[in-house]
Formats: structure tokens, C-alpha cells, sequence
């Protein structure tokens, strides 16, 4: 996994900040590489070839032929490539993108899923004096994230997926295209709506078991206060989202790449054998979430 910056100097001046159609250009230019990058991290070994499916998770860009089908030919992957791309999901898409790969697994035990999430946040930095607005914009950095998905009894296995629809929430996190950029609204009544759903959610997020019965958290770390929402929420002890808060102060809010990068630290770190639950929030507001075994 890989993070990088998405712009060079100058791309914004006060005054003058440059249209959506110049930011896409960059991403068109940038994002391919910097998923080339992560999908080389895998260390696949020339096994490419082998890959069935690609499904690519993206809410802050958009180019055609897709960055689905730039990154496959630039990997040279088969031609009869089975592609999924999972689009304007904000921070929960990397969770739908893995349960896609899960079901394609479990419909053929031969199949490899390629799992990317390519997001270049940065691209969207707004020209404004609202404290508000530059505030939730300071929270993001640029990742991408890849992952391979198979069969074979290695790293995480995939348990089940849960979605929660919070209840009256749709205008706390929008992401519309504008002149200038993707313009994101960011309520700060979001941290209370998560703390409060978790509170009143009867433990139907924990599969009706306690917080006890698990041993990793991966939760997306959406900004500190909303790891403190699900601290508090939960009842967490504080060392719980350690990982997370790591992640966030490292590399920022990378939307959908973030629970990636979690999932990844507690592979390199933690022991095999322990189970864990991941979760992420989106527009909506929607909690997306899984469990997983720590394989080795």
C-alpha cells in the first residue's frame, strides 16, 4: 500500500484555483501509477495473468475508458477480465468492493480478485473562507490501496457483511461535482450521529456479541473525532482503535483507501488466530462493516 501527493506546486492560488475539468486531468495522469504502485507492493511474482476479476473502488475522480481498464492494461491482465468499478461511495466503498470479491470467490473457488482503491482527495481543495469547509478539507490526504482475494487460507479470511442505514442523516456527508472540484459537506453533527446509532444499535452491528469478542478493530478513520465517536459508542478501551488513529495521523483521511491501510498494519503487527471487525462510514450515512480472522 502506497501514498503519495496528487499535485504539483502551484496547481492551486488563491483567487484562481483550477476547474474540475483541469483537476480530472491530473487524476487521468496520476491515479494509474499510484495503483500501479500499490498492485506492485503485492509482490504477485509475474502471476498476473492469473487475476479473473479487478474490481476498483474510486469516489474522487472519473475518466474513460475507466481507471479500471487504464490500470488492466497497463498490468497486462487477461483479456477476458471480469471489471467492477464502485463508484461516489465516499469512505465505506472499500467494504462494498470486498464483498464483491467475496461473492466472487465463494461463486467459483478459482477465482482471483484484484481490489483496488485509488483516491486522490487532494484534487478537491476548495478556495474558501468558511472555516467549516477548509477544515473537513484538511482531513484528507491521497492513497491507494490493493489487495488480492482468493480462496487459499492466507492473511484475512472475509467473515460476514453487515450494512446500517442511519436513520435521517442525508444531509450529513454530500459530494457533488462542481465547477471548482468535487464539493464535500462535512456535518460536525456527524461524530454525535455515529456515537448515537452505535448507542441505540442493540449490538446488531456486533452480530449480537459483545465488544469483548473482538480482538482488532479496523475502523475507518474518518477524522479524530469520529474515532472518539466510535470509541465512546462502543465503549472501547482507548489502546482499541490504535491502529486506526496510527493510520490517520500517518497518512490523513485517504476515503476509501483508509480501512485498507488499517487492515493492512494489523496483518503486518498483530497475531494470527484472533478475529476482528472492520467498519467504515459513507454518505447517507451508511456503516459498512465486516468481520475477518487473522489468518497468519
Amino acid at each position: 500500500m502506497v501514498e503519495a501527493d496528487a499535485v504539483t506546486d502551484g496547481f492551486y492560488r488563491r483567487g484562481a484555483y483550477p476547474s474540475t475539468a483541469s483537476r480530472m486531468r491530473v487524476f487521468e495522469a496520476e491515479a494509474p501509477g499510484l495503483a500501479a504502485r500499490a498492485v506492485a507492493a503485492l509482490d504477485l511474482e509475474g502471476q498476473e495473468a492469473r487475476i479473473t476479476h479487478l474490481v476498483v473502488a474510486c469516489c474522487t475522480g472519473f475518466v474513460a475508458p475507466g481507471i479500471d481498464q487504464i490500470l488492466a492494461k497497463r498490468l497486462r491482465l487477461r483479456p477476458d477480465l471480469q471489471r467492477t468499478m464502485v463508484g461516489f461511495m465516499g469512505c465505506s466503498a472499500a467494504i462494498p468492493a470486498l464483498r464483491i470479491a467475496q461473492a466472487a470467490v465463494l461463486a467459483d473457488a478459482h477465482a482471483r480478485v484484484l481490489v483496488v482503491n485509488i483516491e486522490l482527495c487532494t484534487l478537491h481543495l476548495q478556495d474558501t473562507d468558511d472555516l467549516e469547509t477548509a477544515l473537513s478539507f484538511l482531513l484528507f490526504g491521497d492513497g491507494c490501496s490493493a489487495a488480492l482475494v482468493t480462496a487459499e487460507p492466507s492473511g484475512l479470511a472475509l467473515g460476514d457483511f453487515l450494512t446500517a442505514l442511519i436513520p435521517d442523516s442525508d444531509d450529513m456527508i454530500t459530494w457533488h461535482v462542481g465547477d471548482h472540484g468535487f464539493q464535500m459537506h462535512l456535518s460536525g453533527k456527524v461524530p454525535g450521529m455515529i456515537m448515537q446509532a452505535l448507542r441505540d444499535d442493540d449490538g446488531k452491528l456486533l452480530r449480537g456479541e459483545g465488544t469483548q469478542s473482538i480482538d482488532f478493530w479496523a475502523v475507518h478513520g474518518g477524522g479524530r473525532s469520529i474515532l472518539d465517536a466510535v470509541e465512546a459508542g462502543l465503549n472501547l478501551p482507548p489502546a482499541a482503535l490504535a491502529h486506526s488513529r496510527h493510520i490517520l495521523r500517518e497518512f490523513g483521511n485517504m476515503s476509501s483507501a483508509t480501512v485498507m491501510f488499517v487492515l493492512n498494519r494489523i496483518m503486518q503487527t498483530d497475531e494470527p488466530g484472533q478475529r476482528g471487525l472492520a467498519m467504515a462510514f459513507g454518505p447517507g450515512m451508511v456503516a459498512e462493516t465486516f468481520r475477518f480472522t487473522r489468518l497468519n
